[in-house]
């Protein structure tokens, strides 16, 4: 790593990185969260939220002292800044897609109100007992999100060496959007999640180029810094394929709802 100005500019980057990704996957176990306990209960869906969150903190004592430990960091920077660079490529073509107007954009209030009517259709509950149908959905829904911020903390964390700022990070997010979204009792559907999955796309390349090429000896003019310029880069570089895809497809691209 470099110094510590370029390494301060790496833990930006990086907070900024795993705290957006957090805030877009945990709005969409918001929205899950709020259509089991508004439609079926709060009892059972915070009992089945509470067993997932208590899942993966166990899955995260586990995994990220062992690769911590035992993984030898230049291979674990190769390995992780590969799966980086694949899965940002997939965030970043969808992203693209939508924002190009080839790809419906992501909608939170349909997605609550098909949860709703999907909830109401199952079977009722006596009252005073247990819901399986709203613990296995809430858990579900946080458990699998939640693996999606595990693999994003360990992901930019560990081969950072700064894991517990990553960590720290996730939580925050993840404990204002539970606030806001237990407050307000409906779906964060104003919150720019199209938007926010591009920029969170363009990090993972980026840090997963960045990483790779570190890990298998490649020596980055300015260590931390040129971050910056793979950043740049990728921004511009998705920036024009959008432009022209959007001429190409002949008309303006769309507009997230709020």
């Amino acid at each position: 790593m470099g110094t510590d100005g370029e390494g301060t500019v790496s833990i930006g980057f990086l907070l900024v990185a795993v705290i957006t990704a957090s805030v877009v996957e945990m709005v969409e176990a918001m929205t899950i969260i709020l259509a089991s306990g508004i439609t079926r209960g709060w009892r059972s869906t915070l009992e089945g939220t509470a067993v997932a969150l208590v899942a993966l903190a166990a899955i995260v004592a586990v995994l990220g002292p062992a690769l911590v430990n035992f993984v030898p960091i230049h291979l674990l920077r190769v390995v992780v800044g590969t799966l980086l660079l694949i899965f940002g490529l997939q965030w970043l073509r969808k992203a693209v897609l939508r924002a190009s107007g080839y790809k419906s954009l992501h909608d939170e209030a349909g997605i609550y109100a098909a949860e709703v009517k999907a909830l109401s259709k199952a079977p009722a509950v006596i009252r005073g007992r247990r819901d399986p149908v709203a613990f296995a959905v809430s858990f579900k829904g946080v458990f699998l999100e939640g693996l999606e911020v595990i693999v994003i903390v360990i992901s930019f964390g560990v081969p950072a060496g700064h894991v517990g700022i990553a960590a720290a990070g996730a939580v925050g997010a993840a404990l204002v959007v539970g606030v806001v979204g237990l407050v307000l009792a409906k779906p964060l559907a104003g919150v720019p999640e199209n938007s926010m999955k591009l920029v969170v796309a363009v990090m993972l390349v980026t840090f997963g180029a960045f990483w790779m090429g570190e890990g298998a000896g490649i020596e980055w003019p300015g260590a931390d810094l040129f971050i910056l310029v793979l950043l740049a880069l990728f921004s511009v570089v998705s920036f024009i394929i959008i432009r022209l895809m959007v001429r190409a497809k002949g008309v303006a691209p769309p507009v997230a709802r709020t």
